[in-house]
């Protein structure tokens, strides 16, 4: 099975767009200027870029509604820290977020309907029957079963950095933890999930779709 590199980049591109710039500043720009000023000075500037963030959107006619959630986001940490007086607050709907997607996770698992079966679903609007057949099922499993171990893995490093009071660490954790790591993440579950999906036998969602009886050539793109 053939995966080549443009059809992988197509896949993240669909997901992705230019999100990351956006999630990613507030939390740099409030770690670096708490570290060399006052809290509030750090505060004011995470609220003022993501506000710079979303007029840049608009100016330039972009989606503006991801960063517009991620303004109420920098406001909601922003006031977690204040009211605690701890930078390191700032960083807890991350953590709170970590603990409620691994916790979705698990219980997906438990049910027998894996998380990235249902991602997957919403994602492509696929048939849900599609997903859960035995012989595809399996490698949405597995492949939850490894998302579940690496949220596992980025909150327990974000626990440890905010039990040590460090917000520059915690920023920057949250950035290489964040979608460095999910693309990674994302690249590996797209190339095992066909890879595993070819070896389980089942049909192609278009052949299942189409009602096309065996033998299949089996799902070559997208997963």
């Amino acid at each position: 099975m053939k995966i080549n590199a443009q059809e992988i980049l197509s896949e993240l591109k669909s997901i992705v767009f230019s999100r990351t710039f956006d999630a990613i500043l507030p939390p740099l720009v409030f770690a670096i200027i708490n570290n060399f000023f006052t809290l509030n000075y750090a505060l004011i500037f995470a609220v003022f870029t993501a506000l710079a963030i979303i007029f840049k959107r608009i100016i330039k006619k972009e989606n503006w509604k991801y960063s517009f959630v991620g303004l109420f986001i920098v406001i909601f940490a922003s006031a977690l820290a204040f009211l605690t007086d701890n930078a390191s607050s700032y960083f807890l709907p991350a953590i709170f977020s970590s603990s409620l997607l691994l916790i979705i996770t698990i219980i997906s698992l438990i049910l027998g309907k894996p998380i990235a079966a249902l991602a997957s679903h919403i994602s492509r609007s696929w048939p849900l029957e599609w997903f859960w057949r035995k012989d595809i099922k399996p490698a949405y499993r597995e492949v939850s079963i490894f998302w579940a171990i690496f949220i596992a893995f980025r909150l327990s490093i974000q626990i440890l950095l905010f039990q040590s009071a460090s917000p520059l660490f915690l920023a920057w954790s949250n950035i290489l933890l964040g979608w460095p790591f999910t693309i990674t993440i994302l690249i590996i579950s797209y190339i095992y999930g066909l890879w595993r999906l070819k070896n389980l036998g089942g049909p192609g969602v278009e052949e299942f779709k189409n009602n096309k009886k065996p033998p299949w050539e089996g799902q070559k793109k997208g997963f």
